[in-house]
């Protein structure tokens, strides 16, 4: 018996209160937990599932103290968590993954110094805050480039695309003084992701290399098992288990990777908690992403990965929303169809409202289904 672990019937904490912290909440009731969310909202995602929903700014530390105290462990959901909101919790109670984990990957240039520094694949890039930084970057890396905000960016949030330098420099001068990161341009050939966790006791798991396809700097479609060879899925995990390993990391943490044209893999991002390329784990695999997190913050075994069946996953964005309420019966009539809604009521254009996954035989069956089912609901 593992005298360490928290075990069902006690209390869980969430900071954050969006769709990952509901799939969470779903997961961790599943099992005889109890959970209480914290974010600046109500009736959120999480919210509607908890057990307890506190509604505070993450700025106040009393109320985080209070929340924590509350609860015998406490995870994220959103990593743009201030780095003091997460010190306060753990005053209180277990913080997994710890908050060091979320000051490295919340922060650009502190994740890419990370992975450079610990000799993880990564494209070239630089600190730069003024026009002469600018300058100095494009002749050392070249252009095209990519130039990002350092902080509080996902979804493409924060993200330029330059071509040359005069344009770098526009957009250094209309904004003087904010620290950003200066990447070089990658052309690849696709993105993938892997979606691994950590134990306690230090034991990994990963979901294998997954497929995914954007549109507008937003996640559209998601295939696993990703349609590579066997060597580069392995070096790909391989990668994940050494970033996990290094940065200590208890619970799930996403990989996200450029494949090159040449068949290399840079590390594009981190994301210190499950990730919308593993939502298809809920449906096609023993256990999901969320299950594990849950495993992993509360010191139990991990559960076994294995796959059930090929999958994909498409995102529903606000978007389906606009001639009026999707047709859910037309996608429910595919039997091999799961449709999951997260419970916003304000369907904007680019929101995330939902996903659909589909099983199949082959990644590829999955694909053409899921998008069929997403296009039978604007039918």
């Amino acid at each position: 018996m593992n005298h360490g672990a928290i075990l069902p019937g006690s209390s869980l904490g969430v900071l954050g209160s969006g769709q990952l912290g509901r799939m969470f909440a779903l997961a961790a009731r599943r099992m005889g937990y109890r959970v209480h969310t914290f974010s600046p909202d109500s009736d959120t995602p999480t919210g509607q599932v908890a057990d307890v929903e506190v509604t505070a700014a993450y700025e106040d530390l009393d109320a985080v103290r209070k929340f924590a105290s509350q609860v015998r462990v406490v995870t994220f959901e959103f990593e743009n968590v201030p780095a003091p909101t997460a010190a306060a919790a753990a005053e209180r109670a277990q913080v997994r993954p710890a908050g060091l984990v979320l000051h490295t990957t919340q922060h650009r240039l502190r994740e890419k110094t990370f992975l450079r520094d610990n000799g993880f694949p990564t494209t070239r890039f630089a600190a730069v805050k003024s026009v002469e930084d600018v300058r100095r970057a494009a002749a050392e890396i070249g252009l095209p480039a990519v130039l990002k905000t350092a902080s509080f960016g996902y979804d493409g949030k924060g993200q330029n695309n330059v071509t040359s330098l005069i344009e770098a420099e526009a957009l250094i001068s209309s904004s003087p003084n904010v620290e950003r990161i200066y990447e070089g341009f990658v052309d690849f050939e696709r993105e993938v992701s892997v979606v691994a966790a950590r134990g306690v006791d230090s034991a990994f798991s990963h979901w294998g290399l997954i497929d995914n396809t954007h549109r507008n700097h937003i996640l559209d479609l998601s295939v696993s098992p990703a349609d590579v060879s066997p060597k580069l899925a392995a070096d790909a995990v391989e990668i994940a288990r050494g970033i996990l390993q290094k940065l200590d990391v208890v619970g799930v943490l996403c990989v996200e990777f450029f494949l090159t044209k040449s068949g290399q893999l840079l590390v594009n991002e981190l994301a210190p908690r499950p990730h919308n390329s593993g939502h298809l784990t809920i449906d096609a695999h023993v256990t999901s992403q969320f299950e594990q997190q849950l495993r992993a913050a509360c010191g139990l075994p991990l559960g076994s990965t294995q796959p059930l069946k090929p999958a994909a996953m498409a995102n529903l964005l606000g978007d389906l929303w606009s001639d009026g309420e999707p047709n859910w019966t037309a996608a429910c009539a595919m039997p091999n169809v799961k449709l999951h809604l997260y419970g916003k009521s304000d369907a904007r254009p680019g929101r995330k409202m939902g996903h659909l996954t589909a099983l199949a035989d082959t990644p590829r069956e999955a694909a053409k289904l899921a998008i069929e089912a997403r296009h039978r609901l604007t039918r």
